[in-house]
């Protein structure tokens, strides 16, 4: 028998055993196979003495006889790595390890005393994991699954990669991969330094043979929060101070994150109107400017000067676009 097949029969055995009675469709549906083929399964563990009994008419389907359960529930190498994914099966999948996921599941799950196991299933009903961003689709990473390799085996890359600046071709050392906001990001030692990449913009990666050493004493987690420090640092250059009607209070959080609650925690009192004022965090002036038209109405640049210039300058020019159409 196949290696594969083997993978998949004991799915589909501790998918019996785990969740008793399925239909054909159901088990066709978790191991992402055809009808056709989980019969042929059956029949085989049946041939091979596992006692399923298949049970006839609308409430039908496919069970193990009572008091029938395997132990055979020793995890892979790769599926005790996979089972850090656990509740992110999209990202899983995107690295390659889904297949490798669920079957990890099925088997830990399996393994656990039947009140344990019951609590399990209802925490992975009740609870799930969206990692991406609202109104922004995922990023293409069709290299994603080769570069995820290159972490894991320790394997030097020589990479074409595209930058805002141009296109750089360069040998890297992979460390580690970051999901933020539904976007992967390849933490690399390159030229003697260690930086982060988009994985979505390579254009391509190729292995050279070669395995590296990783650094001793580096720490993915540190090294990604001191770099989105430095990265937040650099790009809230200034203070904007604006005042703010009752709705712009609302919208400020959801246009500006973190910066924008911060900013209303540290806010005055409201005036007569309801209005506040606030010192937001904000980036350069052009980004700045775009960013506090999404408020639109609901907010007034009250400094810098320059940027209260830069945002009237802006409204005007949509007010004169607009009332060409008048």
């Amino acid at each position: 028998m196949r290696p594969v097949r083997a993978d998949r029969l004991l799915s589909l055995l501790l998918l019996l055993q785990n969740r008793g009675r399925m239909t054909a469709p159901e088990l066709a549906a978790e191991l992402e196979v055809s009808v056709r083929t989980v019969y042929r399964d059956v029949e085989a563990l049946g041939a091979s003495g596992v006692p399923v009994r298949a049970e006839r008419g609308p409430e039908g389907g496919y069970r193990l006889m009572d008091g029938y359960r395997t132990r055979l529930t020793g995890l892979t190498d790769a599926e005790a790595g996979s089972l850090f994914l656990a509740g992110l099966p999209g990202p899983a999948r995107e690295l390659g390890l889904g297949a490798v996921l669920a079957s990890a599941q099925l088997k830990v799950e399996a393994a656990l005393p039947g009140e344990l196991a019951g609590q399990a299933r209802q925490v992975r009903e009740r609870f799930h994991l969206d990692a991406p961003a609202w109104f922004r689709g995922a990023d293409p990473v069709p290299l994603l699954e080769a570069v995820a390799r290159a972490v894991w085996e320790r394997r030097v890359l020589r990479t074409h990669y595209r930058r805002w600046r141009g296109e750089v071709r360069r040998e890297m050392r992979p460390l580690g991969l970051v999901l933020k906001g539904g976007i992967w990001y390849l933490v690399a030692l390159a030229e003697d330094a260690v930086r982060t990449y988009r994985v979505s913009r390579f254009q391509a990666v190729e292995e050279t043979g070669g395995e590296f050493t990783r650094p001793a004493g580096f720490d993915l987690a540190a090294y990604w929060a001191e770099s989105s420090r430095r990265l937040e640092a650099a790009l809230h250059r200034g203070t904007a101070r604006l005042r703010l009607s009752p709705r712009g209070q609302k919208l400020l959080p959801m246009q500006f994150g973190a910066a924008g609650a911060r900013a209303l925690a540290d806010s005055g009192p409201p005036d007569g109107e309801g209005w506040v004022e606030v010192a937001l965090s904000v980036e350069s002036e052009a980004v700045a400017t775009g960013d506090l038209l999404r408020l639109g109405a609901e907010a007034e640049v009250l400094g810098p000067a320059e940027l209260r210039r830069a945002v009237a300058a802006a409204v005007a020019v949509l007010a004169k676009r607009y009332a060409a159409d008048g």
